[in-house]
């Protein structure tokens, strides 16, 4: 824990960083493209912070791909392009497929929750709760939607849920019956590809974020903090739950364990605008850079912890602390 002092002088410094970084990019922005890489689920709250930083230099063009974090962390490192932010649902994404070779820091900026969202039309909405989800989930007249656990990881999140589930309500085999009800038509690369299929009463329900539920104003169903990966209260109890992955080269697979749910950040090399690049991640760890996250319905972590804090350009050191895991 880092002492009242030093939070104090940390966050004066990231203060003085942000005016510093702000008052630099009004000198940056003469028709520049900033492109971004992201998680599906960072897609709101990623669209607000480019909306505040374009406002300051208006002659900066921000284009964003969403896609599940771990297809966009292989559009680097296996498709050979660049781009000048990534941004990552799981800091393991940056971790174990982008770092040392592509990116020389990760920094986890927010947590989250994995929620099951529904709409009015969903079977049964009037009547699932914390404790008979799976009851519902498993009839044969219910329909749910993942997202695919080698592409997102909101996919291999939901099958972790499914096996802390199991132990936690103490009901042998859940996990497998869910899986294999789950699989199908209804796996898709990103949790939010689900959403439309949601909405329209395709499908009943969509294992997806808390944050996502809120932005699209979905209804909503917590589960107990347990399973839901949100807490690091439990952060050994989730770890009980394992998945097995696409690994990082063809015909691997990586065992992935429960964790809290940690977004990050990072700049890969070869970011063809490093300066742009480094203040709009300084607008996204600022005051109102966390303020735009809470109100998307994310966690945002103060300080940030970067892991490689060393290799931090100066403008972001500020804004973290040294991820000591």
């Amino acid at each position: 824990m880092m002492s009242p002092r030093s939070l104090i002088a940390l966050a004066a410094a990231a203060c003085a960083a942000t005016a510093a970084a702000v008052t630099s990019l009004r000198s940056l922005g003469r028709e520049r493209q900033l492109l971004i890489f992201h998680a599906g689920s960072l897609s709101v709250p990623f669209r607000n912070v480019s909306k505040a930083f374009t406002k300051n230099h208006p002659g900066v063009v921000v284009k964003a791909e969403a896609a599940g974090s771990r297809d966009s962390a292989r559009k680097i490192s296996d498709l050979g392009r660049v781009c000048d932010v990534f941004g990552s649902a799981d800091r393991e994404v940056i971790a174990d497929l982008l770092m040392p070779d592509f990116a020389d820091f990760c920094i986890s900026f927010a947590g989250n929750e994995l929620a099951v969202g529904y709409t009015s039309k969903s079977r049964f909405a009037d009547r699932i709760n914390s404790k008979n989800w799976y009851e519902v989930l498993m009839r044969d007249d219910v329909i749910f939607g993942r997202a695919d656990p080698n592409r997102d990881p909101c996919g291999y999140r939901t099958l972790m849920l499914f096996q802390l589930a199991e132990k936690y309500y103490n009901k042998p085999g859940l996990a497998a019956r869910l899986e294999r009800k789950g699989t199908g038509r209804y796996i898709r690369p990103k949790e939010t590809d689900l959403l439309a299929l949601l909405e329209s009463g395709e499908i009943d329900y969509v294992f997806i974020y808390r944050s996502v539920i809120r932005q699209h104003k979905l209804g909503l169903l917590r589960l107990p903090d347990r399973i839901n990966l949100s807490s690091p209260t439990y952060a050994s109890f989730y770890r009980q739950a394992r998945v097995r992955v696409a690994g990082p080269k063809p015909g691997r697979t990586v065992t992935l364990r429960g964790a809290p749910i940690v977004y990050a950040v990072t700049i890969p090399r070869g970011s063809p605008n490093r300066k742009l690049a480094e203040a709009w991640v300084a607008l996204l760890l600022s005051p109102g850079g966390r303020r735009i996250l809470k109100e998307c319905g994310q966690r945002p972590l103060s300080p940030a912890r970067a892991d490689g804090y060393d290799n931090l350009p100066p403008s972001l050191k500020p804004f973290c602390a040294a991820d000591k895991r």
